[in-house]
């Protein structure tokens, strides 16, 4: 099968070629596991994560990619809930162990034994891959593939971040960084609670105008002071300083939600500017989001279904894998970036 594999760590700045093509033997699947042949698989920050040692896979080379969705090409024996040709999804969440403290809690996010799709275990930026079958999820008939891939991981962990703000309809809502989960959440949030305010912090005068075009009542710089206090704040970014600028414009009592597997050291000297009695005082507080669970995928699936919720997609041939990374590293962003495989 052909691949873009990562063979080894690199600063995609300075290498913007990171994957490289391969062929490799299509995998057999275990008994508890389904074999998928790809058909998109969306591109997502944490791949630059991982690809730079932010967090990095245990083993190399590796096949990136953790938005994907195919059909069940073929089934492991003890596998009795899909059938081959049934479309599905596959999400950062590839499996965790399912009897700790926190898979018993319905906190399987945190598990110790957690495993990555696309870090841990081979993803979609392949024409195939396996994975557990209680891990895999059905795909609404309304969406097209393109549009599924990025609420798999941008939509699930945005709607996971988005429950954790705890916001009430008729409250405000900040979104800082506006790529690929940022617009999803602004479409999630003004569905769900028609009565809040949305809004949008972003460097680039282009996400600022779509954050408008989305129903942002208002869209400013990352640094800008807005003109109305917020109960919560989500942060999609890859830096700090949006974290620094974000708290001087909570409510008293508000809550900041960084949506981020990691963050760069690019800035952390903005953390010094943090200062007690502006940004933290009056309780404000800052929660971070880990992983997602299967809970987090499979209810946005269908909230995202209900209303609909089509995310804006450009799309890539899996040979321009690095394309899409780089533009993503150096900020060319639209709504969200998939490749499409098969």
């Amino acid at each position: 099968m052909k691949a873009m594999i990562l063979r080894e760590l690199t600063d995609v700045l300075r290498n913007p070629e990171p994957l490289e093509p391969a062929v490799l033997p299509t995998p057999d699947p275990a008994p508890d596991e389904v074999l998928l042949k790809v058909s998109v698989c969306g591109v997502c920050h944490t791949e630059l994560d991982e690809i730079e040692g932010r967090t990095p896979p245990p083993k190399l080379p590796v096949v990136l990619g953790h938005q994907v969705v195919g059909a069940v090409a073929k089934r492991g024996e003890d596998v009795a809930e899909l059938h081959e040709g049934d479309r599905v999804g596959v999400a950062w969440i590839f499996s965790a162990c399912g009897h700790c403290e926190y898979c018993r809690t319905g906190r399987e996010n945190l598990c110790p034994a957690f495993r990555a799709t696309g870090r841990d275990a081979n993803g979609g930026y392949a024409e195939y891959m396996t994975v557990p079958a209680a891990f895999a999820h059905p795909i609404p008939d309304v969406f097209t593939d393109a549009e599924a891939a990025p609420h798999l991981c941008a939509g699930a962990v945005g709607y996971r971040a988005f429950r954790l703000t705890g916001l009430e309809d008729g409250q405000n809502l900040g979104l800082t960084g506006f790529g690929a989960s940022g617009h999803l959440v602004l479409m999630m949030a003004r569905h769900r609670f028609p009565n809040a305010r949305v809004f949008v912090f972003a460097r680039n005068p282009a996400e600022r105008a779509f954050a408008r075009e989305l129903g942002a009542v208002w869209a400013g710089d990352t640094a800008d002071e807005a003109p109305e206090k917020l109960h919560a704040i989500i942060d999609t970014t890859p830096v700090w300083k949006p974290v620094v600028e974000a708290m001087k414009n909570l409510r008293p009592g508000g809550r900041l939600v960084i949506n981020a597997i990691r963050k760069e050291d690019v800035d952390k000297r903005e953390l010094l500017r943090l200062d007690y009695s502006t940004h933290l005082w009056m309780e404000r507080e800052i929660k971070s989001v880990a992983n997602v669970t299967r809970r987090d995928v499979r209810e946005f699936l269908a909230l995202a279904a209900e209303v609909p919720i089509k995310p804006e997609v450009q799309i890539y041939p899996l040979e321009e894998a690095n394309r899409a990374l780089y533009e993503l590293k150096t900020q060319k962003i639209r709504g969200a970036k998939v490749l499409k495989i098969g």
